[in-house]
């Protein structure tokens, strides 16, 4: 009797567990039937959940008048650094090698300085004859230039001889790079194409991106790109062996981000120390494409971080820009960020052409807008 009652509680738990099992497995198959197919969940950390962002083309730069592909023709205007020589006419020595100081002052002969910053070599030779005339009857002088080192342009980057190079007569863009010895060409495929990336390069003007299209300039000859120099102007070819995304704008540390296996938004950030306090998170850019014809996309990156909104994987040479403060319009918030970026690359490469131990803090000295 005993024995009996045994097996009819193992058979009665034997049913439980079964039942059991079988409710869970039809609850499971109920709750993924709830989804129709093709959908699945959002899950913020999982990779390769990020939604394409919202990309839109714009103008970069104030465009080239045509003003700029003409040569300047006003004269040559002395400055410090500058060497001329000069000759008094019936006197034996023989021009004279003098040096415009940093003053912007000449030394010659009996007279104190004479200041011709700015004059040019026929205002400067009507300035000696009429300052010696107290010492000389009836002087003739001859004034020629030397050496130019007051009006230099920059070209770095990828050129077989990088430097800062003279501006004594009018020059082009192509006349500069062909100064600096050209394109740096690969030893092994003996193509520039491996080191020279034209579509990432730029020139600066006073501090702004000047649009010149250098892929459109060297590769397929379009001589409306080729603009005439003005002194101090700025040109910068980088490597196309960079792999790199650019953080800038109200960040801690703005730097660059070696690119990896992946870069996402929240990693790049957080590798530039997080934004600052008061930044505009809801707009931050991501800047994509060539120099010339970029594309800009913005996000929100609070909803990010909360989870509410999918990363955003990034691509190498991005440009990644946390606002100080809300943008209207576009394409004025994506000359922004190129004006930006330009300027930061060519502080820190100007830094170190101009001195060896010149160390920068990063691909960027924080800039504000």
């Amino acid at each position: 009797m005993r024995a009996r009652r045994a097996a009819g509680a193992i058979r009665s738990a034997k049913g439980r567990w079964l039942r059991a099992v079988l409710l869970s497995v039809f609850a499971a198959g109920w709750l993924v039937g709830c989804y129709a197919p093709g959908t699945k969940r959002f899950d913020p950390y999982a990779p390769g959940e990020a939604s394409a962002p919202q990309w839109q083309a714009v103008r970069s730069g104030v465009g080239i008048p045509s003003a700029w592909l003409q040569p300047d023709a006003s004269p040559y205007r002395l400055g410090p650094g500058d060497w001329i020589e000069i000759e008094l006419l019936g006197e034996s020595g023989g021009p004279v090698p003098t040096l415009v100081g940093p003053d912007g002052k000449i030394y010659f002969h009996l007279l104190p300085g004479l200041e011709v910053w700015g004059l040019t070599l026929e205002e400067t030779r009507k300035l000696l004859e009429k300052e010696l005339a107290r010492y000389v009857r009836s002087p003739q002088v001859v004034v020629t230039l030397q050496t130019v080192q007051s009006r230099r342009v920059w070209v770095l980057g990828r050129v077989r001889t990088p430097g800062i190079y003279p501006l004594a007569a009018p020059m082009t863009v192509l006349e500069a790079i062909s100064r600096a010895g050209g394109l740096s060409t690969s030893r092994f495929s003996g193509t520039t194409e491996e080191l020279a990336d034209l579509r990432h390069s730029f020139l600066i003007r006073g501090g702004r991106f000047v649009p010149v299209d250098f892929d459109a300039l060297i590769r397929k000859g379009d001589m409306s790109q080729n603009v005439y120099l003005r002194p101090d102007d700025f040109i910068y070819i980088p490597s196309s062996l960079a792999s790199e995304v650019y953080v800038l704008g109200a960040v801690y540390q703005p730097r660059t981000v070696g690119f990896k296996d992946q870069v996402t938004l929240i990693s790049a950030i957080a590798a530039a120390r997080g934004p600052i306090e008061n930044a505009w998170l809801r707009q931050v850019a991501i800047v994509r494409g060539s120099m010339t014809e970029p594309r800009i996309a913005t996000v929100n990156y609070n909803a990010i971080v909360k989870g509410q909104a999918p990363d955003i994987p990034l691509q190498p040479r991005d440009i990644v820009y946390v606002p100080f403060k809300p943008h209207r319009s576009l394409e004025a918030y994506a000359n922004i960020v190129i004006d930006t970026f330009v300027r930061t690359v060519a502080a820190n490469e100007g830094g170190r052409a101009a001195s060896r131990t010149y160390r920068t803090p990063g691909v960027s000295v924080p800039i504000s807008q």
